[in-house]
Formats: structure tokens, C-alpha cells, sequence
């Protein structure tokens, strides 16, 4: 049930005789392996006209496969179970060379991995519990599927781990006889194909996203295509994958046309005495507030805590403040007043009365009046964009002004509207970047780049970017080179991407969680497997206490007490600057610890394995997909085992519950304990405020005491389900906007897929050719303003577009109606055409008439992808005027992409006869610079980066890309006034020349 592989029409009327007879042989016995159950088939294959039958002949069958492939696996499934199974006993005592190092293989499947294994086949999620062997189940349903010939991809979190799994697991499938490759960041394009030709291969979400938008957006042969389908699909850490960075789209970009990096430079010194500016007022505000507590003036201490609030919410003062359950319940009381005034004239004001305000929830910062008069004190104007149309109107109105100095004037508004609309864009940028993008939380900087952190994991993604100028601002404040701002070439969503494949399955300790937004968007149900041993894990209760200094002195003293006992201790941490802190008060305790973070993420594997160890202090960012089982040492057990400690809860339970599950594996004992504070984010901005500080006072903390109650326990849980729905929110919506240009993305990579496979791709050019000139033939004849045939217009686009330098005389379109003058000119180009085709070198036509198309398709995608993202930002305006915003957005998409869909006709029909397989003549080259750009050895090289963004923005790695046309035959030079070498007859200055200049 394989797809068929051989030459297109043309290609096998160029082969010598016994070659078609070989091909005809091949196909001749693949069509008989299926003729039992497809008895139409042909049954004589001989010539080269059967061969084209019996390839239209087994299209036709094709989509029956996917049926009788699940059919016939599913009834084999016990015995290759069992073989990978027997295949695994057989291995135990040799050893396997992984990532560099000789591993004994010591596993062999569980009977509840069996199970695991049989869910992912059926396209389940298996939640199996940390160490319980995700990575080893994974070779059943890989094995199985591996058979069918279609190729399975296996999805890791990291580089490394593809590296270490296709190495370690490919031991087994290597002893099967399958073969196994590995795709890694920055392998080249032949490397890659040959990865993809491997029964199985390993990689990561985004290689594997970004080979499929390569290969459909810009790939100009299928030889330069390097994936071969997507059959079968195995997520590890699916959640991690699927849902965390879910809300990032994987994007192909290269420099932008216009850059605004000088922007950021020129407004970065302003913005940054802007923030200083708020920092003194918020201190000014603090010592008011004190006074007035002092003072016993309770509504002015809570206007002015509350106005803190608004525009510093992480200010230190603010945070002491809130340790007090009164003056806390003042700030909660002035807020909650501010928000019930249906007409919020007092938070307006409060707001008006600051420079600018933080929305941490949000992730967003708004400039006041105040600060605008300070950026801009000699410009009221200067954030005021104009409104385009009412000036545009008062131009025209101006009767003083002819056409020309009308168009100039336009011109000046559209320019003074777009620099002034990039002034605000980066300074609008530069707040957020200031305001909230912490160094070491949700960046580090190193060798001069500044590096996203994943929030999730932790971990550094060297080479992805913010989008939308997010990152060059950070790069201006921390005085880093500020990299040239991007364009989308590609673009798609991790939802869209993984819906592409027939079947799909997933593995992780932590999905229950999820459960519904996976059967939403995927169409994957959880199925929990049940651990090998019972799990003997205690999990305390959570300690809060009111400061975050008093928190981790807490945690000091637990690790200090384990550690004098010799049972290791795993802390995790939610940023780079927590685990730093733990460790220089580690340090200051004179405790012997390991730190884990995003600078240190190299020694990641080596770090996490010795974890386990007797008298270990391992300090650590979030442990989600670490991949690495954390075993214990000798006499760790009789400690009891493991004790994990979290610094923090996650926005995100299942973050905890992997933190949680990197102890008690296979049985082992173990515990685990968070420790939180009042001042953590999640308490701050989506916990039950009022009800904890009621809970403060009633209970009159003092220092350093933590309160533990189960009440608690469900309160921070509340919190987390409301960031999670908050996410899904976000994902869905970035889904939602996707899935509108998924359909459109569909149809261009359909037809560009058509293009690269078509049989005759000449067919295709002349059906645009013809369906092109009959919608102009109509238009000039039919569809003018006046109703009258413009027959002069029709004339001067036929000679624009078609070297047929027809006069009015010739065409005699006046004496024809709309069907016979599209025959007569239809009837003309083909001519034209087969003068120019009978020049062209035969061996090179296709490669040159796929090539008119896709020039055609990939340049107005480009422009179209370009025009899609003005629209999707200028669209959520409109929700100001009581419009949806996707509704708004389909509208106007559709009009766009029928708008693409005729440009791209256009453009094929102008390529037409501007590319061909033979050498320019260096006097076409002096006179028409612009065809040979066209028409050269090579396309111009384009930067192409490739990237992924979230709701931020976030772009990946860099690589070049070449776009090559095959070698051409030279030719004789041909002067201006010598016949063109088309065979119109014609000097070719008023032939092929003309139409260059």
C-alpha cells in the first residue's frame, strides 16, 4: 500500500526503450500484488502508454489504503509486540553506543507498557507516570507502524533527546531490521531527506514543522522536497508540545523590506527616564501612603497604594506593604471601588495620574497623558495617528490643487502616518520591555544575543525571536546589536501542523489535566496506564508564608535538615533568578549543591542523573521533559528517598506534577512539598485575594510563619485553573485566526504539490493561460464602467503581457464576440508558445514550466502573508466598534485570497515568456537587467530565517536557502537588430527585446 514512484509522461518519452521496460515490469508486479482485491486493475503492462494507465489506474485506488493498512496491522499487532519484546531480552547484557557514551541495555517491556503501547497505535494519549518507561513503550507502536514502509516520525522535546532516543531505541529496531534517522538543527537539505527516508525518524516539533513549510512553500523540485509523507506521528512529552508551546506558530521569515532598528535606538535613552520617572513617583506614592496610615487618612493611603499598584505591581515597597492582612484589605477595598463605577471615572482618573500602567496579567503596558507629554513635550499630536481617509478627503476637496499635487500630497500623509505609527509601535515596545521582560526570567544574555527562556521547561531557545519589534527592544535595553526586523515567507501553527498527519499519539505523565482541549483540537483521548509498582509518594501539604524572603529561608532550613541526614533533595525553581538566589544563600549555608538553569542547560543530562545520589542538593528550573530518569544511590532508599521541593507553583498544574513525579519511580519512596508566598505571581495576579487576606488577619501571621491547610491547597489550585483557561483561551484564539489561513495555506500547497507532481505541467500553464485571457477578454469587452468594449486597452495588455505585437489592424476584435476573439488569441499564443518551447532544451521543460508557476505562487504568497498580518492587527480595532474580530478577519481574508488567487494567474501568464532554459545573451543582460534577475543560472540567494512565535513572538534558527533552475545551453549573441532566436521572424528589439525594457 504504498504510493508509486515513477517518471512523469514527459521524462518517460525521453528514456531509452529498456528502461521503460524495466518500469513497466516494476509496475506490472505491483499491480498484481492488488489485484486480488482490486480485480479492474490493468493486467498487461508493456508500453509507455500502459505505464501512464496503470499509474491513473492505481490513483484511483489510493484512498483504500488507510483502510486495509489499519486492517491488517491491527491483526498483527500481538506478534510484532511480542518480537519487539523478545527483541529487547535478546539485547540485555550488550551494550549500545548513545550520544558518545556505551550504555548496558538492561530493559525489557512491562506487561502495563503493553498496554501503553496499544493505546498510542489506536491514537490515544498513554499517561504514564515519570520513570515508567515512556521512551521504551514507544517501540511497540513505532515498530508496528514502521512496517507499512510510509515512514514514522517520533516527536521529542530537544535535540538531544531525539539524538539519545533514535541511538538508544534504535538499537532495537536496528536488530529488527528497520533502519533509523535523526534530524537535528542545522543538517542540510540532502542530509535531512536521507533521515526522512529511514523507516523511523526522531526529531523535534519545530524540524519537523519547518522541513514541511520548506518543502510545500519553497521547495522547486520534489527532490529538493526531504520529508515523504505524514503517516504516523508518536509525541513524546505531549503536553509539552502540544498544548505549552501550542500558542507559539512555527514561522519561515527573511528580512523585512523596511526595518525600523534605528527606532528602538533613537527612543530607548527616552523610554528608559520614562521608567525611572514612574519609579520615583511610585516612591513618592509609598512614603504618602505611610504617612497617611500613619495619619489614620485610610482612603488617601489606599488611592495612593492602589495607584502603586497600577503602575509598578512588582515595586518592593508595594510588596511590604501587602504583608499587612489591613493594608492589604485597604488596596483590595480602593480596587474593588475603582471597578464597580460602571462609568470607571475614579480609575481613569487614578490611571491619568501616573505615566504609564502595567497589566501583568495582560502582558501589556499603556502610556498616560502624563507620559506622553514627557516623551513628546513640544508635540500634543505626537501619539495622535490621523485619520487617512478625512485627510485624504480635505486633499481632494482643495481646489487649489491639480492631480499631481493632489497625489504628492497623499503621498506626505500616508508617509507622516506611517513614521508616526512606527514611533509609537516602538516605544510601545520598549515599556514592555522594561516593564515586563525580566533578564533571567524571561531572558538571559549571552555573547551579546539576547535568548528566550521557555517558561515551561526553562531551558534556552537560542535563535527564536519575539516578534512584532518585541525583540529588538529588549535587545536596545540591554544594549545588545539590534537585529533587523523580519517578514513571514511561511507560517504555520503547531495544531494545524500535527493535524496533518492520518494517525497521531501521544505520551506523558501529566495530560488528565488537559484532557478536553486535546479530544478538542486533536481528536485525542487520555487513556492513564497504571504503574508497574504502586507509587509511594507522600505529598505534603503547602506551606505559605507571606514574603518571599521568609520563603526561601524556609527552604534553606528543609534542605538543610535533609541534607544533614543524606537524603537528596531536587528544588525546583520557576526562573533563572530564583534558582541563583537559592544557590548563593545554598552557597552563604555552606551546603554543596548542583544548579540546573537555562545557563547551564548543557550539563542538563549528567546534572539530573546524579540527582538521586546520597547527600545530593540539586537546584533546578522547571523539570518538564527533562527526559532523564533520576535513580537512587546506595542507601537512599532507608532515607526515604527523593524529597522534591518547589520553590513556587506553576501557572500550570501539570508543571507541578512533573516537578512532583521526578520522585518515588518504579516504587521507590519518596516526597515532595511547594513552598509559596503571598508575593509568588500566581498568588498576586489569580488567586482568591480577598479570601487570603481575611485568612492573614484572622490567623495573625508573624514572621517567618507559614500557614498549611488543605483549603489552601484548593485555593492555589482555583488560581491555576484560571491561568490554564486563560491559555487555552489564547491558544484557541490563535487557532481560531490560524485555522482561517490553514484553509487558504491548503489550497496553495495543494496546487504548488500539484505543480511539482503534475505528469504535464504544461497542461496547468495553459489552463491559467486560457482561463486568464478569457476573464480579460470579457473584462475589456464586457466589464468596463461605460459598458462599451475598450478594444485599444485589450490590445495594449495582449502586447504587454504575450510577444505577439499585434496591431488593431490584425486583431479585427470588433468583428468577434467574447468566446471568438479569447479563440483567436488563445490560438495565437500557443503558437507563439510552441516557437518558443521548439528553442527550449526538451530535457529542461519541465523543470522551466513548473518553475513559471511557482515563481508566480510563492512571490503573491509572500505579498499575500504580508497583507494577512496588517489584517489580522488592524482587524482587533474593531472590536471598539462592537465587531467580532475573526468574524471581521474571514470577511476580508476571503476577499484577500480570491484577490491572491487571480494574481497568481497574472503572474504565471506574465512569466510566460520571461524564463527559459538557454543562456541570456550578455545584450539582453545590458539592456534588460530586470529579465536576467529572472532568468539567470540562479535565483537571487534570500536570508531565510526560520522562527516561531507566540503570543509574544518568537522566531527560531537562521539558514540560507537557494532556489537553483537547471544549467542552460548557450547560445549565439544577438544583437538588436538581428532576428529573435524565439522564430517569430521578428528583429528581436521589437520581439523578446521589446518586452524586457
Amino acid at each position: 500500500y504504498l504510493p508509486l514512484q515513477l517518471p512523469t509522461k514527459r521524462q518517460l518519452d525521453l528514456l531509452e526503450d529498456d528502461v521503460v521496460a524495466e518500469l513497466a515490469a516494476g509496475l506490472q508486479n505491483r499491480l498484481d500484488t492488488l489485484r486480488e482485491e482490486f480485480p479492474s486493475l490493468p493486467k498487461s503492462i508493456v508500453t509507455r502508454e500502459d505505464i501512464t494507465a496503470g499509474k491513473t489506474a492505481f490513483a484511483e485506488i489510493e484512498e483504500d489504503f488507510p483502510k486495509l493498512r489499519d486492517k491488517y496491522l491491527d491483526q498483527i499487532l500481538p506478534e510484532a509486540y511480542a518480537t519487539v519484546k523478545n527483541a529487547a531480552r535478546r539485547l540485555c547484557g550488550s551494550t549500545v553506543d548513545v550520544v558518545d557514551n556505551e550504555l548496558p541495555w538492561e530493559m525489557v517491556h512491562f506487561d502495563v507498557q503493553l498496554v501503553g503501547g496499544i493505546a498510542l497505535h489506536r491514537g490515544m494519549i498513554a499517561e504514564m507516570q515519570t520513570g515508567e518507561g515512556k521512551t521504551l513503550v514507544g517501540t511497540l507502536p513505532v515498530f508496528l507502524n514502521a512496517l507499512t514502509g510510509l515512514g514514522v516520525h517520533v516527536v521529542t522535546v530537544n535535540d538531544y533527546l531525539a539524538r539519545r532516543d533514535s541511538e538508544w531505541m534504535g538499537a532495537v529496531f536496528k536488530y529488527l531490521g528497520l533502519t533509523v534517522g535523526c534530524i537535528q538543527n542545522q543538517q542540510a537539505p540532502q542530509i535531512r531527506r536521507e533521515q526522512y527516508l529511514a523507516d523511523i525518524t526522531y526529531g523535534t516539533n519545530a524540524e519537523f514543522g519547518f522541513d514541511y513549510l520548506r518543502d510545500n512553500g519553497m521547495a522547486d523540485s520534489t527532490d529538493n522536497q526531504v520529508q515523504r509523507g505524514h503517516y504516523f506521528a508518536i509525541v513524546d512529552e505531549v503536553d509539552s508540545i502540544l498544548i505549552d508551546e501550542a500558542r507559539t506558530p512555527l514561522i519561515i521569515s527573511g528580512p523585512a523590506v523596511i526595518s525600523n532598528t534605528e527606532e528602538y535606538r533613537k527612543f530607548k535613552g527616552t523610554v528608559e527616564q520614562l521608567v525611572k520617572k514612574q519609579n520615583h513617583l511610585c516612591n513618592d506614592l509609598a512614603n504618602e501612603a505611610k504617612k497617611a496610615l500613619e495619619d489614620g487618612e485610610e482612603e488617601i493611603a489606599g488611592r495612593a497604594l492602589f495607584k502603586i499598584k497600577l503602575g509598578q505591581p512588582r515595586n518592593r515597597q508595594l510588596l511590604r506593604f501587602m504583608e499587612d492582612p489591613d493594608t492589604r484589605k485597604l488596596i483590595e477595598k480602593t480596587e474593588l471601588n475603582c471597578y464597580q463605577d460602571a462609568q470607571k471615572k475614579e480609575l481613569f482618573a487614578l490611571k491619568e495620574e501616573l505615566y504609564f500602567t502595567v497589566d501583568e496579567k495582560g502582558h501589556d503596558a499603556d502610556l498616560m497623558e502624563m507620559g506622553r507629554e514627557f516623551l513628546s513635550p513640544d508635540d500634543p499630536e505626537a501619539f495622535v495617528i490621523p485619520d487617512l481617509a478625512e485627510a485624504y478627503a480635505n486633499i481632494d476637496a482643495d481646489l487649489d490643487l491639480d492631480e499631481d499635487q493632489k497625489l504628492a500630497a497623499k503621498e506626505t500623509v500616508q508617509k507622516n502616518m506611517d513614521d508616526q505609527g512606527t514611533r509609537v509601535h516602538a516605544i510601545s515596545q520598549l515599556l514592555k520591555a522594561y516593564c515586563l521582560y525580566e533578564k533571567d526570567n524571561e531572558y538571559v544574555v549571552k555573547e551579546g544575543k539576547v535568548i528566550i527562556v521557555d517558561e515551561n521547561t526553562g531551558r534556552e531557545m537560542p535563535g527564536r525571536r519575539w516578534s512584532d519589534g518585541l525583540h529588538q527592544a529588549v535587545e536596545a535595553k540591554e544594549r545588545v546589536e539590534i537585529e533587523r526586523e523580519t517578514q513571514t515567507y511561511a507560517t504555520i501553527t503547531i495544531q494545524n501542523y500535527f493535524r496533518l498527519y492520518e494517525k497521531l499519539g501521544g505520551m506523558t505523565g501529566t495530560a488528565e489535566t488537559e484532557a478536553a482541549e486535546f479530544h478538542d483540537i486533536y481528536k485525542l483521548d487520555v487513556l492513564p496506564i497504571p504503574t508497574n509498582k504502586p507509587n509511594q509518594r507522600e505529598d505534603s501539604n503547602d506551606l505559605v508564608f507571606k514574603t518571599r524572603r521568609e520563603k526561601f529561608n524556609a527552604v534553606i532550613e528543609r534542605i538543610k535538615e535533609c541534607n544533614d541526614t543524606g537524603q537528596p533533595v531536587l528544588v525546583g525553581t520557576a526562573s533563572v533568578e530564583a534558582s541563583e538566589t537559592l544557590s548563593r544563600m545554598l552557597q552563604r549555608a555552606k551546603i554543596q549543591h548542583n544548579v540546573l538553569n537555562a545557563k547551564f542547560h548543557l550539563q542538563e543530562a549528567e546534572i539530573v542523573k546524579a540527582a538521586g545520589q546520597k547527600g545530593a542538593v540539586t537546584v533546578s528550573t522547571n523539570m518538564a521533559g527533562r527526559g532523564t530518569d533520576i535513580k537512587l544511590g546506595e542507601g537512599v532508599q532507608e532515607l526515604g528517598g527523593l524529597f522534591v521541593v518547589g520553590t513556587e507553583r506553576h501557572q500550570s498544574r501539570r508543571i507541578d506534577r512533573q516537578l512532583r513525579g521526578r520522585c518515588a519511580r518504579q516504587g521507590d519512596p519518596g516526597a515532595s512539598q511547594f513552598f509559596i508566598s503571598f508575593e509568588d505571581d500566581l498568588m498576586r495576579n489569580f488567586a482568591a485575594a480577598e479570601k487570603l487576606t481575611n485568612l492573614m488577619g484572622r490567623l495573625g501571621m508573624e514572621d517567618g510563619e507559614a500557614i498549611e491547610h488543605k483549603w489552601l491547597n484548593h485555593s492555589v489550585q482555583t488560581a491555576q485553573k484560571r491561568v490554564e483557561q486563560l491559555h487555552y483561551r489564547r491558544r484557541k484564539y490563535v487557532l481560531d485566526f490560524d485555522d482561517v489561513m490553514n484553509r487558504q495555506r491548503e489550497v496553495v500547497y495543494g496546487y504548488r504539490n500539484e505543480v511539482l507532481n503534475s505528469e504535464d505541467p504544461r497542461e496547468l500553464l495553459m489552463e491559467v493561460v486560457e482561463r486568464t485571457v478569457q476573464g480579460q477578454v470579457q473584462h475589456y469587452m464586457e466589464g468596463r464602467d461605460d459598458g462599451q468594449p475598450d478594444f485599444m486597452e485589450l490590445l495594449n495588455w495582449v502586447n504587454l503581457t504575450f510577444p505577439l505585437h499585434l496591431s488593431i489592424e490584425e486583431a479585427e476584435f470588433q468583428n468577434r464576440d467574447v468566446e471568438g476573439n479569447t479563440e483567436f488569441l488563445l490560438s495565437k499564443i500557443h503558437e507563439a508558445y510552441q516557437r518558443k518551447v521548439d528553442m527550449e532544451n526538451p530535457e529542461f521543460l519541465d523543470p522551466l514550466e513548473r518553475h513559471i508557476i511557482l515563481n508566480a505562487i510563492d512571490q503573491k504568497w509572500q505579498e499575500h502573508l504580508y497583507a494577512m498580518d496588517s489584517l489580522r492587527e488592524g482587524v482587533q480595532l474593531r472590536a471598539q466598534g462592537q465587531k467580532d474580530p475573526l468574524v471581521e478577519y474571514k470577511m476580508e481574508a476571503y476577499k484577500l485570497f480570491t484577490s491572491l488567487m487571480d494574481t497568481i494567474d497574472d503572474g504565471t501568464v506574465h512569466n510566460l515568456f520571461r524564463f527559459t532554459t538557454v543562456q541570456q545573451m550578455d545584450s539582453v543582460l545590458a539592456d534588460a537587467p530586470q529579465r536576467a534577475s529572472h532568468a539567470g543560472n540562479e535565483l537571487p540567494e534570500s536570508n531565510v530565517a526560520v522562527s516561531g512565535t507566540s503570543s509574544g513572538g518568537t522566531n527560531a534558527d537562521e539558514s540560507g536557502l537557494k532556489i537553483n533552475l537547471p544549467k542552460r545551453r548557450p547560445i549565439p549573441k544577438v544583437g538588436r537588430n538581428e532576428q529573435c532566436p524565439c522564430g517569430s521572424g521578428k528583429k528581436f528589439k521589437q520581439c523578446c527585446g521589446r518586452t524586457t525594457e
